[in-house]
C-alpha cells in the first residue's frame, strides 16, 4: 500500500472521528467521569471541519493554485493540530478522579467506557503526525 493511499484512508477516518464526536457530545449529559468545557467540542469541530476541507484542497488541487499551494496546506495542518490537541483535551473527561464526592462514569450507549474515545482520538493524533510527515516530505 503506498502512501498517499494512507493518508486518505486517515483522512476519511479523521472526518469521521470529528462527526462522531460532535454527535457524541451533542447530548445534554456527556459519558465519562468529569465534565469538560462545552466550548472545547465547539473548536473540536469547527477546526476539524475547516481541517478538513482545506486538507481535501491540498490533496486534490494542483500545487500551483491557490488551493494546493503551501500557505493552505500549513493552514490545514495546524488546523489538524488544533482539532487533535482539542481530541486529546476531550479525553480528560475519562480521567480517573478519586474522592468521596466523585460521581460515577456517565454512560451514553456508545460504548461502556472510554475505549472508542482513546481509539478515535489517539488514533487522531498518530493521523496528523502522518499528515505533517506526509506534507513536509511532499508525499502528498
Amino acid at each position: 500500500m503506498s502512501f498517499p493511499i494512507v493518508v486518505w484512508i486517515l483522512t476519511g477516518l479523521a472526518a469521521v472521528t470529528v462527526a462522531l464526536t460532535r454527535v457524541r457530545l451533542s447530548g445534554d449529559r456527556a459519558a465519562g467521569r468529569l465534565s469538560i468545557s462545552p466550548r472545547l467540542p465547539v473548536v473540536h469541530v469547527v477546526s476539524g471541519t475547516v481541517a478538513l476541507v482545506l486538507w481535501l484542497g491540498v490533496l486534490v488541487a494542483p500545487e500551483d493554485t491557490l488551493v494546493g499551494g503551501p500557505l493552505v496546506g500549513i493552514l490545514a495542518i495546524a488546523c489538524w493540530w488544533v482539532t487533535a490537541i482539542c481530541g486529546l483535551l476531550i479525553l480528560a473527561r475519562w480521567l480517573p478522579a478519586k474522592g468521596r464526592h466523585v460521581p460515577e462514569p456517565a454512560g451514553d450507549g456508545w460504548s461502556d467506557g472510554p475505549g472508542l474515545s482513546v481509539l478515535a482520538h489517539v488514533g487522531m493524533a498518530a493521523g496528523v503526525l502522518v499528515f505533517t510527515y506526509a506534507y513536509l516530505t511532499a508525499a502528498v
